[in-house]
């Protein structure tokens, strides 16, 4: 016996939006950090929701950009002392800037987030 898992496109619609919400909570984030913080919130609160479909690879991605950029953010706070710190930071900047940027176009063109496995 098998099972259908693709969702309607109702469900994919909605889905959608809650994609599009992390992304501009994530650019937000550049601005105002806790938004960072309710988007991953709701990336793993919605997870479910999206396993198995297109959208699963742009959630991972927005967790992945999360997490990575706390890290360096952490980084660059242990290293500012030594005058690396603002460095770090800026390079995290864009280099999170970018992911959202990407994360975003490939939404819009209904393109995956390349990734080799999804956990």
């Amino acid at each position: 016996m098998s099972f259908d898992l693709s969702p309607t496109p109702a469900q994919e619609h909605e889905a959608r939006k809650w994609v599009i919400i992390v992304y501009v909570l994530q650019i937000l984030s550049l601005f105002i950090g806790i938004t960072s913080i309710i988007g991953i919130i709701i990336n793993y609160i919605k997870l479910d929701d999206v396993r198995g479909t297109w959208l699963e690879s742009h959630f991972r991605w927005q967790m992945r950009t999360f997490w990575f950029s706390l890290l360096w953010a952490v980084l660059g706070g242990l290293t500012f002392w030594f005058g690396v710190g603002i460095v770090v930071w800026i390079v995290a900047g864009i280099w999170g800037l970018y992911r959202i940027i990407k994360g975003a176009i490939y939404l819009y063109d209904g393109k995956t987030m390349y990734m080799n496995t999804l956990p």
